[in-house]
């Protein structure tokens, strides 16, 4: 194991939008007992540092692995695209107005759980959709341009999430 391996080397996963989610997480168990740092408390402070350094390596890579939005964004920066997250908001129209939809109906039911559980029912079906198309886009089309804007849409769905969950908690409080 070294520190410039990607995720997917360190993982020895094939580097694909669709994970062995039972493979990543064995995999990751086995990398947390050769490299905890428990394991060397012993060791001299170079070991130790290493240790940490390699521990600290496992988790960012399993987190993203693990996440299909961050693993669709990694997938995506590994072959040279920068989704450009920050700097291109540009979605279709129709997309726009669909998340104003969104929001206007979380906003209606600000008040009722199951109202917004629902919504939030709806919400994960949609985005099942987006992933679905996305696994499609990275794994078997190779378009990365569609793939980049699907990730974008997904991120808004996130926010509209936790948005959602955000306003459940407030209720249960």
């Amino acid at each position: 194991m070294n520190l410039n391996q990607d995720h997917f080397e360190l993982f020895g996963l094939p580097a694909r939008f669709a994970v062995d989610a039972a493979a990543l997480e064995l995999r990751y168990r086995e990398l947390q007992r050769e490299v905890h740092p428990d394991r060397f408390a012993a060791a001299p402070e170079l070991e130790r540092r290493a240790s940490m350094q390699l521990a600290t390596r496992v988790n960012e890579a399993y987190q993203t692995l693990k996440s299909p939005l961050r693993r669709a964004v990694y997938i995506l920066r590994l072959r040279g695209v920068d989704p450009e997250f920050e700097t291109n908001t540009a979605m279709p129209p129709e997309f726009l107005m669909e998340q104003m939809s969104w929001r206007e109906r979380i906003e209606a039911g600000s008040g009722n759980p199951e109202a917004l559980a629902r919504l939030r029912g709806a919400l994960s079906e949609e985005s099942a959709k987006i992933y679905e198309k996305l696994r499609g886009q990275l794994d078997e089309g190779g378009n990365d341009e569609a793939a980049s804007e699907a990730t974008r849409m997904l991120m808004f769905y996130e926010k509209l999430a936790e948005e959602i969950d955000d306003k459940l908690a407030e209720l249960e409080t």
